[in-house]
């Protein structure tokens, strides 16, 4: 049986396992991505505070990621919860960064004008600082996204679920069309969701 045919015969499955790392990665980004605006925005505004953080995001990402779950088991159990922490821990870098260099990259002369109008602090936040810094904050966003994607299948190893489970599966049985499979599955879903960020980029930047 040919991989075109050996996926139609199991299509079913494969859909489920591909809807539930989408699920994962889904809530794991959203928390992730939350979090990381909102770190990236408040060191900003203070500059030891955003040296030192930015240095632990960076060395969590050093982290291998197996035995960043691995780490999460005796806090959180096995399954989607430490699947969903680990992701959200391994991709604050690129936002965290990203966020920060976003903003603090923009002309001084700008935020100095807007409070020269009498703008308060929030307003320049929202209606200046943000949408200038969006195209880097999206970069690192889309980076972030790509690499949750990735590493995704590998929190199948902890019971996480998703197209891991297909991939390792694959490997333990030496199924070279499970593994092929799962892999086109995790890069399709990577490029889609990335494409579609990328429209929402250049959509809105200003």
């Amino acid at each position: 049986m040919d991989t075109i045919g050996f996926f139609m015969s199991r299509w079913q499955q494969i859909l489920q396992l591909t809807l539930e790392h989408f699920i994962i990665v889904v809530i794991a980004m959203t928390i992730s991505i939350v979090v990381g605006v909102g770190i990236g925005i408040l060191i900003t505004y203070h500059a030891k505070a955003a040296d030192i953080i930015i240095k632990v995001a960076g060395v969590l990402m050093t982290i291998p990621s197996l035995a960043l779950f691995s780490i999460l088991i005796p806090l959180l159990g096995i399954g989607t919860a430490p699947a969903i922490a680990g992701l959200v821990l391994y991709t604050q870098l690129p936002i965290i960064r990203n966020v920060y260099m976003g903003i603090m990259g923009i002309d001084s002369s700008i935020i100095e004008a807007a409070h020269g109008m009498g703008i308060n602090p929030k307003k320049i936040l929202y209606k200046i600082k943000l949408p200038l810094a969006f195209p880097v904050i999206m970069t690192g966003i889309r980076t972030a996204v790509v690499m949750g994607i990735g590493i995704g299948a590998i929190a199948s190893y902890i019971g996480a679920g998703g197209l891991g489970d297909y991939i390792f599966q694959g490997i333990s049985r030496n199924n070279e069309k499970m593994i092929l499979i799962g892999a086109i599955m995790v890069s399709l879903l990577t490029i889609i969701i990335d494409q579609g960020l990328g429209w929402v980029q250049n959509r809105y930047e200003v």
